[in-house]
């Protein structure tokens, strides 16, 4: 599935929340690519933009276009060895604010669906019982609406499109999500409304404990 009407801001479209010899901590907005697509028209990207000002930085982690959020960018191999590390054994935590369709009837809970791509229709993902990758994700309700719920999303596993697929699994499809939204969730917001709001990880040199936050803003519905 290609990207329709890829127009992102011009602005920076992101905002640096930390700087030091070794790592970048970024705030990206909804709507600008993590790294650079294959197509001429998709080059512009975080990556892209942030290497014009720190030439050796490289991406560890994405996120979706459409998700905003926090970032975590390596500005040398040993930094982005030892971060890509902590990622592969799950030593990092996140945790995302999304706004649903609906209201969900447990309060909270944990989502345990295994995950594959849904190849002919790709990027999208699939629940897949038999070939799908072990996808685990806690949620808990924040607050409720007229028509949606305010969800705290923590993921155990990184799949691609994990929350997304999560969400629609369970019947609460987040707003604006242009994939995976039915017409009702994706006519209520124009953006996606997902939010990597913190992330907490160990320096790849100090080894000391970080932890960084960006507010989201589905605190009213749209």
């Amino acid at each position: 599935m290609a990207i329709l009407h890829y127009q992102p801001s011009q602005r920076p479209n992101f905002s640096l929340l930390y700087q030091d010899d070794d790592i970048l901590v970024c705030d990206k907005a909804s709507g600008l690519l993590t790294v650079p697509g294959k197509a001429l028209e998709h080059r512009d990207s975080l990556q892209s933009r942030i290497q014009r000002v720190f030439p050796s930085a490289t991406i560890v982690h994405r996120l979706d276009m459409a998700t905003s959020g926090i970032l975590i960018m390596a500005l040398n191999k040993p930094a982005h060895v030892h971060l890509s590390r902590q990622f592969e054994l799950r030593q990092t935590s996140k945790r995302y604010y999304a706004r649903v369709f609906g209201h969900l009837e447990k309060s909270e809970g944990k989502i345990d669906l295994p995950l594959i791509c849904d190849w002919p229709n790709r990027p999208k993902q699939m629940v897949d019982q038999e070939r799908g990758k072990p996808s685990q994700t806690y949620y808990k309700t924040v607050s409720k609406g007229q028509y949606s719920s305010l969800v705290e999303l923590t993921p155990i596993t990184g799949r691609s499109h994990q929350l997304r697929v999560h969400m629609l699994a369970i019947g609460h499809p987040i707003l604006g999500d242009r994939l995976y939204a039915h017409e009702q969730a994706l006519a209520k917001s124009p953006r996606l409304c997902l939010h990597a709001q913190m992330h907490r990880f160990k320096h790849p040199i100090s080894g000391e404990e970080m932890c960084f936050e960006s507010e989201h803003s589905f605190t009213a519905e749209p």
